[in-house]
């Protein structure tokens, strides 16, 4: 089975990938995972979407811990808020991840895509009320903000462990309808979520053998340089009012388009 396998070649592609797998994650928080799977299948060699699925997500979720620790130096993480939104997901991701092991990989590809589409147009529509930056979980706000962040994130994890990804595509949107916050803080607290949400897929596939840990552990290696870039990025591009929503969308809307394709 691939998942014990890769050359030389293979790994030095694997670098790569998670060189540019990490900087998308320090800059929208988000989209890695979306890049690592066709990466994988693509550009890589992984044969099996399974596989590529499974790896991805080890590579993603510890990458996003590196993104993780850039932006909470930079006072963009909402840690409450973050918490509660990615217990609720990690119980989503077990059952989604167990059922997206039982489906075709093609249709997984191909169903993956489209959510993405969905998604990227989805973030680009209007939302009503001002953003909130200051936004804060607290027992006074928990009334208001706790029936939007419990099921929100259940969602997201669910479709993230469905679809073998750390679901920042879905996290970051998702935080920003529970609670106003806005882009530039949901990408930073999304990454919490993206890590438990990428660990518990991992596991998962792990214990079904479909993960290729020496193109995973590569990965991962690329992904620390790419990360530290992204973030930085991801602060000069937020000085831009609006920039970081339409790199956001403009990338889940491309990559989808692509996935569906392929997978149809």
């Amino acid at each position: 089975m691939d998942a014990l396998l890769a050359d030389p070649a293979m790994l030095g592609l694997a670098l790569g990938a998670g060189a540019l797998v990490g900087f998308v994650l320090g800059l929208v928080g988000g989209g890695g995972s979306i890049l690592a799977v066709p990466l994988l299948l693509y550009v890589v060699g992984v044969e099996s979407p399974h596989v590529a699925i499974g790896t991805a997500a080890v590579g993603v979720a510890v990458n996003a811990l590196t993104g993780l620790a850039a932006h909470a130096r930079a006072g963009t993480v909402k840690w409450p808020c973050a918490m509660v939104f990615s217990a609720a997901g990690v119980l989503g991701a077990v059952g989604g991840s167990s059922l997206g092991k039982a489906v075709d990989g093609a249709t997984l590809i191909a169903a993956f895509g489209v959510a993405m589409m969905l998604i990227g147009v989805w973030t680009l529509v209007p939302r009503s009320g001002e953003d909130r930056p200051d936004v804060r979980l607290t027992r006074s706000s928990a009334g208001e903000l706790l029936p939007r962040l419990v099921p929100f994130g259940f969602l997201a994890g669910g479709a993230a462990g469905f679809f073998g990804i750390g679901g920042g595509f879905l996290i970051a949107p998702g935080l920003m309808a529970a609670t106003r916050m806005p882009l530039r803080m949901a990408v930073g607290t999304s990454l919490v979520a993206v890590l438990a949400f990428g660990a518990t897929t991992a596991a998962n596939y792990a214990v079904s053998s479909l993960v290729n840990w020496p193109v995973a552990a590569t990965m991962i290696l690329g992904g620390v340089a790419g990360g530290v870039i992204g973030q930085k990025a991801s602060s000069a591009a937020a000085a831009r009012h609006g920039l970081l929503t339409y790199l956001f969308a403009a990338l889940v809307i491309g990559v989808g388009a692509y996935l569906a394709w392929t997978g149809i």
